[in-house]
């Protein structure tokens, strides 16, 4: 009788294993010439050597599956194991698939865009409102860069706009302060990774999450760098910035000209270089308007009320002006 070791790496080993381990008893039942004992990451195997060979194969087809669509159902495992299914190719449009199996892809004009955007580009710039999907869409491409080894890692950024005194006063180091601001970053990873995965990439730095001013001095190759709420960042930031790019790297800067939350003296970043890089070859250009509202049907509402609430007071203090 012979034993062997199998790793499931860059996976959960919880969906591998089912639910109340469903899955591993099923697997069991499949190769009933072999004892299957299933420790954390790590499956042992001791019996048959012929069945143990088919395990093997199949166990690696069910780790690919995984890594590639965040899911594993029973039909999946017994299609695997009959040699049912030919192929686990991602079909066309889909980006990657969420932590709940659904699949991420453009759910408008804009967003294909967007992600056509990146795959002709090496810099892309993507404006619009609220809820447009800037940020999460930007972060599945750099998963999907991750997963198929395109790039060595991801890097996020946001400028922390109370970078001053307010930040000071928050409780804890530096990493407790700056987290409130990279929270919607850590969301959307949430919602891509396994949340042990993603401890572990982020613990070998593999994915980085920083706030801007953490940036300067540095050389980010190999990577996929995200910059989000760029209209926040001051012309001088935004240009240290993106003077940061090196080979083989892809940077996506996202932002709202609409919620620029600095004082009213300083000047966006973003604006400034939307109007200068304009024509840069190398360089792409996204705008996304309310159609590509993604969030809850108010959000749509709320964007426009806000807009005609602008215009309103644009308009009266331009009156009191003259």
């Amino acid at each position: 009788m012979i034993e062997k070791h199998i790793v499931l790496e860059n996976i959960d080993p919880v969906m591998f294993y089912g639910a109340g381990n469903q899955h591993l008893q099923m697997i069991r039942a499949l190769y009933p010439k072999l004892r299957i004992v299933a420790r954390d990451n790590v499956i042992r195997i001791l019996g048959d050597e012929e069945q143990m060979a088919a395990f093997e194969e199949s166990a690696e087809r069910m780790r690919q599956h995984v890594l590639k669509f965040n899911s594993l159902s029973e039909e999946d495992i017994l299609d695997i194991v009959k040699g049912r299914r030919t192929s686990d190719e991602i079909p066309e449009g889909v980006v990657c698939y969420s932590m709940s199996g659904r699949p991420i892809k453009a759910r408008s004009e804009n967003q294909q865009r967007l992600i056509d955007a990146y795959m002709d580009n090496d810099m892309i710039f993507a404006t619009g409102p609220a809820g447009t999907g800037k940020t999460y869409l930007s972060i599945a491409l750099a998963v999907k860069a991750l997963k198929e080894k395109t790039a060595k890692k991801i890097i996020l950024s946001r400028p922390a706009v109370e970078a001053g005194e307010k930040l000071g006063f928050l409780p804890g180091d530096m990493k407790d302060k700056i987290d409130p601001y990279l929270q919607p970053l850590y969301d959307a990873l949430e919602d891509m990774l396994p949340q042990i995965k993603l401890q572990e990439m982020m613990e070998r730095h593999v994915i980085q999450i920083a706030p801007l001013a953490f940036m300067r001095g540095r050389t980010l190759s190999d990577a996929v760098v995200i910059l989000d709420e760029a209209q926040n960042t001051t012309p001088q930031q935004l240009r240290m910035f993106l003077t940061r790019m090196g080979w083989n790297t892809k940077m996506i800067v996202t932002g709202d000209t609409s919620q620029i939350d600095l004082p009213k003296s300083q000047k966006s970043g973003l604006i400034e270089a939307l109007h200068i890089l304009q024509g840069v070859e190398g360089i792409g250009f996204v705008e996304l308007n309310r159609k590509d509202i993604v969030r809850h049907k108010l959000v749509t509402r709320i964007v426009n009320a806000y807009e005609k609430f602008d215009k309103i007071t644009d308009k009266d203090e331009s009156i009191n002006k003259d």
